[in-house]
């Protein structure tokens, strides 16, 4: 399945139906007088957010969504039916924007059975009953139906997850959350192997998190450069970032300087989250050079550098018991860690 995390889509509420111009008609009664019905009311536009989604590939191929109008009344004082409302399905973290400079945010579906009427359908008309007065014992008028609205929107969609992996190009990201997780993401010997974002569920210890990898950051990011920093709107819900920093790669200072600046780039408050910092690689350099560039990267960051090895699982469960921590699942661990075991 391809992934695509924007689209733009029209959408239309329903017309409501006219009013009806009828008269009583029956057998023995002399002054039947005015009897047509109401219209029915237009059919609203409604977004759900449902699980199983995580990709806008439908919207590629369907662009317009119109609801149905509702029908007209009937003698009898009978009003239309109401038109079916249109129910739309998207992925959980779907964002609805206005077609506008600024793209203003409309509606933010973050969480699984969440529903949005986005447009409500046109009322129906009055029929000729309403009209009848003591001078007018036969009216003809009718109300017309009300128009619904029609919009163009974009559709935007950001992933949610515990933690987002950021990096270099082919700093091991791919290849650590094949190792912890399910995923199987595509993995090469060369820059932006990965082309779009990827999830996998990592357990640990009894509990579960939710992980994002992105494709990789180099100088110049904000600007277009490389695949840019479009992907980085995948994070933004992020509670942790795990940051790797290629240790086979000189320059492991300067490496986790590009990323951090393209953070700050793009705002979005992703410089101001928490941060996790680890050396990946490790199995592929000394011990003493492996020593050198903690050093300096711990003097650089001001914070504890892991070291972590996708190939050997070497360092992992520590960098997984403070993912755990910050996304807060800690307390779960300890308890699920105190239970003795029973048979029952």
């Amino acid at each position: 399945m391809h992934f695509l995390d924007q689209a733009k889509i029209f959408v239309a509420s329903g017309t409501g139906g006219d009013g009806a111009v009828s008269f009583r008609r029956e057998k023995f009664v002399e002054y039947g007088g005015p009897d047509g019905g109401d219209g029915g009311k237009g059919g609203d536009i409604i977004f759900e957010c449902v699980d199983g989604l995580n990709t806008l590939i439908d919207f590629r191929y369907t662009q317009h969504f119109k609801a149905k109008r509702g029908a007209h009344g009937m003698g009898r004082n009978r009003t239309g039916p109401g038109g079916d409302d249109l129910l739309i399905k998207v992925p959980v973290g779907t964002q609805i924007l206005a077609d506008d400079e600024d793209r203003t945010l409309i509606v933010d579906m973050t969480r699984v059975g969440q529903r949005a009427i986005l447009m409500k359908g046109g009322d129906g008309g009055k029929g000729n009953d309403h009209y009848k007065t003591s001078t007018n014992r036969a009216p003809r008028q009718f109300q017309a139906g009300f128009p619904g609205k029609e919009m163009w929107i974009w559709l935007r969609l950001k992933l949610l997850a515990d933690v987002g992996l950021v990096g270099q190009p082919n700093a091991g990201k791919s290849s650590l959350i094949n190792a912890i997780s399910n995923t199987k993401a595509k993995v090469g010997n060369y820059a932006f192997t990965t082309l779009k974002p990827q999830l996998g569920v990592v357990a640990h210890k009894g509990q579960e998190l939710v992980m994002a990898d992105i494709p990789g950051l180099i100088a110049g990011a904000a600007e277009g450069v490389g695949i840019g920093d479009r992907f980085l709107g995948h994070i933004e819900r992020c509670r942790v970032l795990l940051h790797l920093v290629d240790a086979s790669q000189p320059g492991p200072v300067d490496q986790w300087r590009v990323v951090r600046e393209e953070l700050a780039a793009y705002g979005g408050g992703l410089e101001n989250k928490p941060e996790i910092l680890a050396l990946s690689k490790v199995d592929l350099v000394t011990p003493q050079a492996l020593a050198a560039k903690k050093r300096a990267l711990e003097m650089a960051s001001g914070q504890l550098v892991y070291t972590v090895s996708a190939a050997t699982t070497q360092g992992v469960e520590p960098v997984l018991d403070k993912l755990m921590e910050i996304a807060g699942r800690a307390q779960a661990m300890k308890v699920e860690s105190d239970k003795s075991w029973s048979p029952l």
